[in-house]
């Protein structure tokens, strides 16, 4: 009783210093936390320093994304990178030496694999007596092929380059039906024929011919092996021809002097001044025109050889070919995208109206040997560049060609898949990844004056032979490749990288808004309804010194003691 009368009248100084020693150990010491008084509410806790420092990572990302995304969307639009990567291409695409395609453009390293068809008459006997033939395909005998560069020059003070394309052949039987040695294959007699053709204008030429043919025992149509149609064979009439006239070949073979051997110089555009001219052909032979054909148009030379293409291709475009075969450039179009060894590509194909007759094609009225010598669609008389001879090419099973060609020979099945010539070509770099050049040879036999035997023969084009040359690309060309697009895409997709990072900080940056306002929500204003820490009778504990010790210890400071209030009623 006497104790708590006693703290009553302490002097305003004691109470002071209860007041400020409390204070003291609220503030000061480590892990306690000062009790509340009632109505004081806090349920977040926030100083103006941490204030500060979040405010600054806000704003920081902020200015970050912004710049990003500006950036980006800037880079994305004018296609800087894009452009750089294209120029780059476009200067390391070309035919000069040192360059990233030269060794392989002199050398390509894909193997190329040649497979010939042939079409075996099965009622020969019925056919001459005015029968609908009826043949039988056989094959393929296939070869390798071996093909490259020679004699490979710089020229036009390195604007251009010429080359020879040299060809060589390599029988392999594991991917053959049979032997060619051996194989016999009856077909139409194409030296007799070509002869025939050649006199028939003249009277007495005709009549001599004809005498020796009968005298030879030559017939319209003629049983040999693969081989000797491939690669040649003596034939009796032109070496009698041959006698009198030294600038005819004794031998004749589809494949004669092709083995081994070249169609002649080429004059390549480099590519350096226009990428678009990138192994366009500028001469053959020394022309850089032909004149086989009856117009300017048809006798031009356009194109690449059909092993180079220019880099950046487009889907609207027409891929040119020269080809020396026929004698004539043809054109390919955009059919679809495809994909080869993971390497993306545009197939081209040649449409219906290369071939097209002059009335479905008005410009190709100039591949007409003459105004009565036009065929129907689907076929082109290349007798101007093969010696007169009744030469017709056409694609494989008459594929693409009038109905009336396919219905006049039993055993045609054309068919897209086994018969269609096609490209697959990466667009970004112009490299070959897939191809096959599919072509049929025949010979068109009809009735010609002056030679009794052909009375019985209907009109019509006659298959001998199809080929088709293919390629795939190669595993380690495919590494190349792969990683050059790999760059490509990368250095070309840059802004779009730049933009994801952007995008990036835009979320993070709205997720830190959104935790600013949240937590600026959540931290709520303390309201005091009693004077903040005043000595009040509710208060369950005072301060008090310790005892008597001394107040103030150099080495632990000031001593301060918790101690439980005394009852006021004792």
């Amino acid at each position: 009783m006497g104790a708590a009368l006693a703290r009553r009248e302490a002097s305003p100084l004691m109470n002071r210093y209860k007041y400020s020693t409390r204070q003291f150990f609220l503030w000061t010491l480590p892990g306690r936390r000062a009790r509340r008084t009632e109505g004081e509410h806090v349920v977040g806790q926030s100083t103006p320093a941490n204030m500060t420092r979040r405010s600054c990572a806000i704003y920081a990302v902020g200015i970050i994304c912004a710049n990003l995304l500006v950036i980006g969307i800037g880079l994305l639009v004018v296609q800087t990178f894009r452009t750089l990567m294209h120029n780059r291409l476009k200067k390391e695409i070309v035919l000069v030496e040192g360059s990233r395609v030269f060794e392989s453009w002199k050398t390509p390293p894909p193997p190329v694999y040649m497979e010939y068809f042939f079409f075996n008459v099965t009622n020969l006997d019925e056919f001459m007596k005015g029968a609908k033939p009826e043949v039988k395909q056989v094959g393929p005998y296939t070869y390798r092929e071996y093909r490259y560069k020679d004699n490979v020059s710089m020229v036009d003070n390195g604007t251009m380059v010429s080359a020879y394309n040299t060809k060589s052949f390599v029988f392999l039987r594991e991917r053959s039906v049979g032997d060619p040695a051996v194989d016999n294959i009856t077909t139409v007699n194409i030296p007799a024929w070509a002869v025939m053709n050649k006199v028939k204008d003249s009277f007495w030429k005709s009549s001599m011919v004809s005498i020796w043919m009968n005298s030879f025992g030559t017939s319209l149509f003629t049983t040999l092996t693969v081989d000797e149609l491939l690669w040649g064979y003596e034939d009796p009439l032109l070496k009698r021809i041959s006698a009198t006239s030294p600038d005819v070949e004794k031998v004749f073979g589809l494949m004669y002097k092709k083995n081994g051997s070249n169609d002649g110089e080429f004059v390549y555009h480099t590519g350096e001044q226009n990428y678009m001219d990138y192994g366009r052909v500028q001469t053959w032979t020394g022309q850089s025109k032909l004149t086989f054909w009856t117009t300017n148009q048809s006798n031009s030379i356009n194109g690449s050889d059909g092993s180079a293409f220019h880099p950046l291709l487009d889907k609207n475009e027409r891929i040119y070919i020269f080809t020396p075969d026929l004698c004539r450039s043809i054109y390919m179009e955009f059919e679809k995208e495809v994909e080869v060894k993971g390497i993306p590509a545009y197939r081209f194909t040649p449409p219906r109206s290369v071939f097209a007759s002059k009335e479905e094609n008005p410009a190709n009225e100039g591949f007409c040997v003459t105004p009565q010598e036009c065929l129907g669609t689907g076929l082109v008389k290349v007798s101007p560049c093969r010696k007169g001879a009744p030469v017709v090419a056409s694609f494989p099973h008459f594929y693409l060609a009038e109905d009336k060609y396919v219905e006049a020979i039993g055993g045609m099945s054309p068919q897209r898949q086994h018969h269609q010539t096609f490209l697959d070509l990466n667009p970004t770099t112009g490299v070959i990844v897939r191809a096959n050049k599919r072509a049929q040879i025949n010979i068109l036999i009809k009735r010609i004056p002056g030679f009794p035997k052909t009375r019985s023969v209907n009109e019509s084009i006659f298959p001998v032979m199809f080929l088709n040359e293919s390629v795939v690309i190669d595993d380690a060309s495919v590494a190349r490749v792969q990683k050059l697009l790999l760059i490509v895409t990368v250095v070309s997709n840059f802004p779009l990288i730049i933009v994801g990072l952007g995008v990036i900080m835009l979320i993070v940056f709205i997720i830190l808004l959104v935790r600013a306002r949240k937590q600026t929500n959540e931290v709520k204003r303390i309201v005091f309804t009693k004077p903040h820490y005043t000595a009040t009778a509710e208060e369950d504990t005072s301060y008090s010194p310790v005892n008597d010790k001394e107040k103030d210890d150099p080495q632990n400071g000031t001593y301060i003691g918790l101690t439980p209030k005394a009852d006021a009623q004792a």
